[in-house]
């Protein structure tokens, strides 16, 4: 019964999506030009289900060449309403398209002289009466059985969503290459373009030993090459784990006796790694998410080939990163 309630729910939301196919019609178009010709932001505005998925949605827009914002309809009727102007289109997500915290804005945006744009899965709603333009994205019934949690409804606003964001990736042209221009600098921006071959530190650098080495040899190798990791790997020189100065102050101050253990317990085991042939890019991706400054870098069977650090991502400190961006 579980599996088959499962296929059923994911069968619903796919049709859902399908069903919005035959529903493009020339008010995407006129909002996808009227985005692309836009000196502004897109704002974004829901509540609850609708404000997350709007949230995704603005992020996707951000990270494909699209400037974008999120706007939380009761904090705009307290000041932050302050942020949209005139060179802006305001995008309002309801799938009922009733919802009084939303509707209520739409006055106070109009008067800013910015464009209303209603995605609403009721083409005769409020909302969609004060929308200048109106995406249909409704759905012919949720996968909650009791027909009350928004499942297919937000299921095919987020595929609108993500409709609009790659059709404007296309309009603008838009290339991995162009992620560098979302970086504050320059050299920044041209390093992004390399790969992480290109930088990364190879041979004697690489601060590695072997996973059966004495801790003293470990610790030596680890102070000696100055980055403040160590690769512990295999005979074969498959990687088996790391272990960072960080890891070694927490055991100190939890009391763990280092010396009195093998250096292959006391390693961090499938660390995050990247290949050669990765964009750099991509590197600085993984460490922004996982909030690390290292990266061991391998080959297609595990092998350690290089080792790559944020300081020579960024150019040995001449840039200042920040990961909570």
């Amino acid at each position: 019964m579980t599996i088959e309630q499962a296929r059923e729910v994911l069968k619903i939301e796919a049709q859902g999506i399908l069903s919005l196919a035959d529903r493009i019609d020339d008010n995407f178009r006129k909002l996808v030009d009227l985005i692309y010709q836009s000196r502004g932001r897109v704002i974004v505005a829901g509540i609850g289900k609708s404000g997350i998925i709007g949230r995704k949605i603005v992020a996707t827009l951000n990270s494909t060449g699209t400037r974008a914002i999120f706007l939380h309809p009761v904090e705009a009727m307290h000041g932050d309403l302050g942020i949209v102007s005139r060179d802006d289109i305001f995008i309002a997500l309801s799938n009922s398209g009733e919802t009084d915290e939303l509707n209520i804005l739409i006055p106070s945006i109009r008067a800013t002289g910015c464009p209303v744009i209603a995605f609403t899965g009721n083409k005769n709603s409020t909302l969609a009466r004060l929308g200048d333009i109106v995406i249909d994205v409704g759905v012919e019934a949720e996968a909650c059985p009791l027909g009350l949690a928004p499942t297919a409804s937000t299921t095919a606003l987020l595929a609108v969503g993500d409709a609009l964001a790659v059709v404007l990736i296309n309009r603008r042209k838009f290339t991995p290459d162009d992620f560098k221009k979302f970086h504050p600098a320059g050299n920044l921006g041209k390093r992004l373009s390399y790969k992480v071959e290109d930088i990364m530190l190879i041979g004697e650098s690489i601060p590695k030993v072997f996973h059966n080495a004495d801790i003293d040899t470990a610790l030596d190798v680890m102070n000696s090459k100055k980055l403040g990791v160590l690769l512990v790997v295999s005979g074969d020189e498959t990687l088996m784990g790391i272990i960072t100065d960080g890891d070694l102050r927490r055991m100190i101050i939890s009391k763990v006796k280092i010396y009195e253990h093998k250096l292959e317990s006391l390693i961090k085991l499938n660390p995050k790694t990247v290949k050669a042939k990765s964009a750099l890019y991509e590197a600085l991706n993984i460490m922004e998410i996982h909030q690390i400054t290292v990266l061991p870098v391998v080959d297609d069977n595990g092998k350690v080939c290089g080792i790559l650090h944020l300081h020579d991502i960024l150019g040995k400190g001449t840039i200042h990163f920040n990961a909570a961006h």
